[in-house]
């Protein structure tokens, strides 16, 4: 059931300037840059830590992967019905300064368990991260803008991922794995404050014409029970799981397909994977938010069909950035995948967005950050350091490489289901109206 009433007259959007719209969208987006940083850092400081700690393969999936992500998408849930009925700017400034201490206390971890409860730590953090920044923006964006508004902020990903390993690969080189956890944690723990004094919580539903918004909650069953009626946000959710099932298969594991068999640096992995994921991604994320927003004015499936195509191109990249001997051409192709991976996420958000009241926004986008967390962040590293693992006695070092090709017919089903919610969306639409 819906909770809009309709009106003869459009309601007017907050009375806030462009500029502090736009203001409060680069904050943030800042803190999402942040949240990357602090999530991938391990990432790119894996082998030095593996070497350390002894660890293998599938331990390292499992701290980059699945244990994350079970705690940031189910922690996700109670912290997004907080945001629904609560201060969003509150929760944001809390988890943002929880998670980069977490972050700064990694360094101090002299084996595995404690590695694991600070990351632990660091994605219960991040669970209040994303979920209320995307209900502030939607409040703040109208609907024509806000696929872009999305892109924009979710562009801070691939910012944070340049920061990390430009900044993780420099540090652990020079001064080791631990000091990087501490240089690139701490700052954040600062703008936390910065954040919470100058960022304004806005009015629920402002930027939504044609609509009074009820002053009602909704529980958890109802939110599914919505989402799970519309075919569109199932496809969409399945679909965009497996393809960040795909993207973290890559990312995650590229510093260690780099060091291990293209026999590169851990400085010379960073600049180039930082430069090419964070410039890449960023160009990718607004670009996939420019082109549905622009194309989207007339015919709203291609807030999905773009997204699609793009998958279907990327996997021609991916192929070319595992089994090229070039380190050139493997970085260039890493650098296409990384652009093309990146125009799914601001279109999906804008789309499950458009399918619900706006008092449902935060828990919608904290159930579908759970699907696609789960079944891409969760398995996607793990999934690849499981089969490495087994093939390591037969493969050697190869075994990484087969291991990370799994998203290639991996890509191939995400695209299909991109395309099935396509089918279902315009009907979906129909039946909100």
């Amino acid at each position: 059931m819906y909770y809009y009433v309709a009106m003869q007259t459009n309601s007017n959007p907050e009375s806030v300037s462009n500029k502090y719209r736009n203001y409060v969208l680069v904050m943030l987006t800042l803190v999402y840059v942040f949240n990357f940083i602090d999530r991938q850092l391990l990432t790119i400081l894996q082998e030095s830590i593996k070497k350390e700690l002894h660890l293998s393969d599938t331990q390292l999936g499992l701290l980059s992967g699945f244990t994350f992500a079970i705690f940031y998408v189910t922690v996700g849930i109670p912290i997004a019905r907080m945001a629904d009925k609560g201060n969003r700017r509150n929760i944001v400034t809390i988890s943002l300064g929880l998670w980069s201490i977490m972050t700064a206390l990694s360094g101090l971890a002299r084996n595995f368990i404690q590695l694991l409860l600070a990351r632990i730590g660091v994605g219960v953090g991040e669970a209040g991260g994303s979920p209320p920044a995307h209900a502030m923006i939607s409040d703040y964006f109208p609907p024509a803008k806000r696929a872009t508004a999305l892109s924009i902020y979710s562009s801070g990903l691939y910012l944070g991922i340049l920061i990390g390993f430009l900044m993780g690969g420099y540090l652990n080189q020079q001064l080791g794995w631990r000091t990087a956890f501490f240089v690139l944690g701490i700052p954040g723990i600062i703008f936390s404050l910065i954040f919470y004094s100058t960022v304004k919580e806005p009015r629920r539903g402002a930027t939504d014409s044609n609509v009074v918004i009820e002053n009602k909650s909704h529980s958890l069953g109802e939110v599914l029970r919505l989402l799970y009626s519309s075919k569109t946000f199932v496809y969409l959710a399945l679909g965009s799981g497996l393809h960040v099932f795909c993207i973290y298969g890559l990312v995650n594991w590229a510093p260690s397909f780099l060091a291990r068999l293209h026999k590169m640096q851990h400085a010379e992995i960073g600049v180039a994977l930082g430069l090419i994921f964070g410039i890449g991604g960023g160009v990718g994320t607004f670009v996939g938010g420019f082109l549905t927003d622009y194309f989207g004015k007339k015919d709203k499936q291609w807030y999905l069909k773009i997204p699609a195509y793009a998958i279907l191109l990327s996997i021609l990249f991916a192929a070319g950035a595992l089994f090229l001997q070039d380190n050139f051409l493997s970085l260039f192709c890493l650098g296409c995948c990384g652009l093309l991976h990146s125009m799914y996420l601001g279109p999906a958000i804008a789309v499950a967005h458009s399918l619900v009241p706006a008092p449902m926004r935060a828990l919608t986008s904290a159930i579908f950050f759970l699907v696609i967390n789960l079944l891409g962040l969760g398995f996607g590293p793990l999934t690849v350091g499981l089969i490495s693992d087994s093939l390591v006695h037969s493969l050697g070092n190869e075994s990484l490489r087969w291991a990370m090709s799994i998203i290639l017919p991996m890509s191939v089903v995400s695209a299909t289901m991109f395309f099935i919610a396509t089918k279902k969306l315009t009907a979906d639409l129909k039946l909100k109206r």
